[in-house]
């Protein structure tokens, strides 16, 4: 049987639902698509859907530790030096310094929950 994925969704789990959202929208420089107060917002990125929600009461166990995950969300970049201008200036200065890998530049950087942001710009 082959996986026929019809399209791509990544979630993020927070307990602090406006402060998550009102990061990424200052970040992707959009309003959520779709939103629900409190609950849930989506963004939609290049090829990719971005969903974050608030967990309900009875499921907030799972996601407790989510910080440190070996997930991460890589973007692509045109400017990876503006990228990083415009994270700084909405107050989440990438850490440490543009590494250079076999596949172009890159940096990481964190949201306010502590998840992995990479910020990549391919080789020229």
């Amino acid at each position: 049987m082959v996986l026929n994925c019809t399209n791509s969704l990544v979630t993020l789990a927070t307990q602090d639902f406006e402060l998550l959202v009102n990061f990424y929208q200052q970040f992707l420089e959009q309003t959520p698509l779709d939103r629900i107060p409190n609950i849930y917002a989506e963004f939609q990125i290049s090829g990719l859907r971005l969903g974050i929600f608030k967990p309900k009461a009875s499921n907030q166990a799972e996601f407790i530790n989510s910080t440190q995950s070996s997930m991460s969300l890589c973007l692509e970049v045109k400017d990876l030096e503006a990228a990083i201008a415009h994270l700084t200036e909405i107050g989440c200065p990438p850490l440490g310094q543009i590494v250079t890998a076999s596949h172009g530049r890159e940096i990481y950087a964190y949201d306010p929950d502590g998840n992995r942001i990479i910020l990549h710009q391919a080789k020229n």
